[in-house]
Parts: C-alpha cells; structure tokens; sequence
C-alpha cells in the first residue's frame, strides 16, 4: 500500500509563520498536475490565508475548492482535495478538511464554494502508526474481495463515519454511499459525496489503471446511493 496512505492523518495544530515563496510555488506547481475525477467539471483552488465560519483549526494557509454546479461535483472535490492532503503529508506539511469553514473574501474565486483543506508546518506529529487509525472493520464496509479496499477503509471522512459501502466483483469495485437521516441530508449529502471522492482517490492510488464511470444496471442496495464502479 502507498507508504503516505498507511501513515497520514488530518494535523489540527500549526507554527502559524507562513511558508515562504518558494514552499507556495511548490503548491501551486501541484495543484496544476491534479487529475480530476470528472474532467467536464470545471473547478478551482485557490490560496487563501484566512477563513471563517465554524473553524476549529487555525492553520497559515488554506485552500479553498470551488466548483461549477454539475452532478458529481463533490465527488470531484473530495477525489482532486485527497491528492493534494496526501501531496502535503508526503512533502512534510499538514493538513486538514474543514467542512465547516468558509472564504472570508468571496472575491477569493469564482466558482460557487464547496469545501476547504487548511495546510502548513505541522506543530504536532505529522504520521501516526497504522495501529492508531480508528476505521470501522473491511467487514462493515464492503462484501467480496480486493485488495486496494484497504487504502479506502483508511480514507478520512467527515465525523469519521465511513459513511460508504464497496462490493467487489470480478475486478471492478461497485460503490454507493449511505443516505444519511432525512433530517441531516441537506450537509450530510454533500460530504457524503466528497467522502466518496476522497476514498475514491485512496483506491486509485492503489490501482495500475483507474475508471470510474456510471453502469446502467448496477445492482440497488437498500439504504444506499450507487455512486459508479471501479473498473
């Protein structure tokens, strides 16, 4: 399994000196070479320093995602935001989903919000053991046989829900999302989707060839949201 994958986790606690000109270009340079989920959908991140909203994580540097709105813009997100956590937990930097965080400038971008990922010099433990992950079992969230569905079970998701479900058959993986209460659905819809293109991106860092696409006669499952299967 990618050696970042069985070792990251979402830093909390930042030195707040920003990263100089040279660490910012690096990021940049990045963000250009990220291979999205859906190629149609236009999206965006940017740089920012400073968010608000419900932020409990004070970070020198954000970034912030924007995309058109279009079916399969979340799982867009989270699958193009995934590349870049673990770009960071590679290059020495931490970082972190805030779901609940916002652009102070909404001049910052210019297309409509989706989500942001602080980022900078981790004051705290940047890796932790794989002993420390607290995911739930392959056992609750799949059926069948794969082994790139380890690297998703790894995958962090919003409360750490896990809030996916993988069937694996004959090389592909068959993904849904469990719906969420009623009552919730309105924010839990969408990180439900984002969660999705997060662990998609933990499958196919594991893959030698990665398709994601819509089959017509998926199989329905009770309770859950079919999302597309992995070829």
């Amino acid at each position: 399994m990618n050696e970042i994958i069985k070792k990251r986790k979402s830093i909390r606690k930042y030195d707040m000196a920003p990263l100089d000109d040279a660490a910012l270009e690096t990021v940049r340079m990045q963000i250009e070479k990220i291979k999205p989920l859906y190629p149609d959908i236009r999206y965006s991140v940017d740089i920012v320093q400073k968010v608000k909203g419900m932020v409990n994580v004070k970070a020198p540097h954000y970034l912030i995602f924007g995309s058109e709105e279009k079916e399969g813009m979340f799982e867009n997100i989270g699958f193009i935001g995934q590349q870049l956590d673990l770009f960071f937990s590679g290059s020495g930097l931490g970082s972190c989903w805030l779901g609940m965080a916002k652009p102070e400038d909404k001049k910052a971008q210019t297309l409509p919000y989706v989500i942001s990922i602080a980022f900078g010099k981790p004051a705290e433990p940047l890796y932790r053991e794989l002993s420390g992950f607290k995911r739930k079992p392959l056992t609750e969230i799949c059926e069948g046989e794969d082994e790139r569905l380890e690297a998703a079970r790894l995958a962090p998701s919003a409360q750490n829900a896990q809030n996916w479900y993988f069937i694996a058959k004959s090389g592909k993986i068959h993904c849904y999302r469990i719906k969420p209460n009623p009552l919730l659905g309105f924010i839990f819809n969408r990180f439900g989707c984002i969660d999705m293109g997060i662990a998609l991106c933990h499958i196919a860092c594991e893959s030698d060839s990665f398709h994601f696409l819509k089959e017509a006669d998926a199989s329905i499952r009770k309770g859950c949201e079919y999302m597309g299967t992995v070829y």
